[in-house]
């Protein structure tokens, strides 16, 4: 199994980036796990504007050459692992900005003139890491799920994925916020975890 894992947060010293290191952590521990590549969005300084002009045109996006080594990382990758923050209820506005950019019409899904498109990136599932300040029941209650129905439904179904398995760490800001507890359950689900 090949895993690129997609990492979502400006600061190296975060708790995200201990979450990032559990994963990495797990899958060098997992025999199913042939390759890991990490793709640090703020590192890199990965341009999240979804730019249209006369030069830049939506039908052409699944084609720009500016993110051609991004759609082989997808291609290449059975399982898409998102680790990120949630900030005002959604994930940061780089990893919605990299999914506008890399879910194109003609890479990540095709129009079919029905209701949903076809789905083209079928046979990848998912792992959504992500912590908040706020109670872990805040998402679910306050927000009506609107996180997991995000990611889930409105982004990565949409575009065919299979499975999409959701760790959601809520009081993170805490100093009661489990955080041994929940970096060694991210651990562990990495280190076994075979498809």
């Amino acid at each position: 199994m090949k895993l690129l894992v997609i990492y979502a947060h400006p600061n190296h010293r975060s708790l995200s980036y201990s979450f990032l290191q559990e994963v990495l952590r797990g899958s060098g521990e997992n025999a199913s796990i042939d390759e890991v590549e990490v793709l640090d969005l703020y590192a890199e300084g990965f341009d999240p504007v979804l730019v249209f002009n006369e030069e830049k045109r939506r039908r052409d996006m699944h084609a720009d050459p500016e993110l051609a080594r991004h759609r082989a990382q997808i291609a290449r990758a059975d399982k898409l692992v998102f680790v990120y923050p949630i900030w005002w209820g959604r994930p940061p506005a780089m990893l919605l900005g990299y999914i506008d950019r890399m879910f194109a019409s003609g890479f990540a899904y095709r129009d079919t003139g029905k209701l949903l498109p076809e789905g083209l990136l079928r046979g990848k599932t998912a792992v959504c890491v992500s912590t908040m300040k706020g109670p872990a029941g805040y998402t679910l209650l306050w927000l009506y799920n609107a996180h997991k129905t995000l990611m889930r439904k409105a982004l990565l179904k949409y575009v065919g994925f299979g499975k999409v398995k959701f760790f959601e760490f809520g009081s993170m800001e805490s100093p009661r916020g489990r955080h041994k507890e929940k970096l060694e359950k991210v651990y562990r689900y990495f280190r076994r975890v075979t498809a």
